[in-house]
C-alpha cells in the first residue's frame, strides 16, 4: 500500500499512457474487436476517475 501511495503519480501516467496508446491503435486499424475492447477501458477509467453522472464525458 506505500508503494501505492508514494508512486501515485508515475501508475497515473502509466495507466494514462496505456489508454493513450490503445486509442491510438484503435483509430489506426480498421476492425472494430479492438474498438470495443478500448471502449470498455475507458468506461473503467472513467468509473476511477469518478466521471459518472453528469460529470460524464459525453
Amino acid at each position: 500500500m506505500n508503494f501505492i501511495i508514494n508512486h501515485i503519480s508515475e501508475i497515473l501516467v502509466a495507466i494514462s499512457a496505456v489508454v493513450t496508446a490503445a486509442s491510438a491503435i484503435c483509430a489506426l486499424t480498421p476492425s472494430t474487436k479492438d474498438d470495443t475492447i478500448v471502449s470498455k477501458i475507458r468506461q473503467a477509467m472513467d468509473v476511477l476517475a469518478l466521471n459518472v453522472g453528469k460529470a460524464k464525458n459525453v
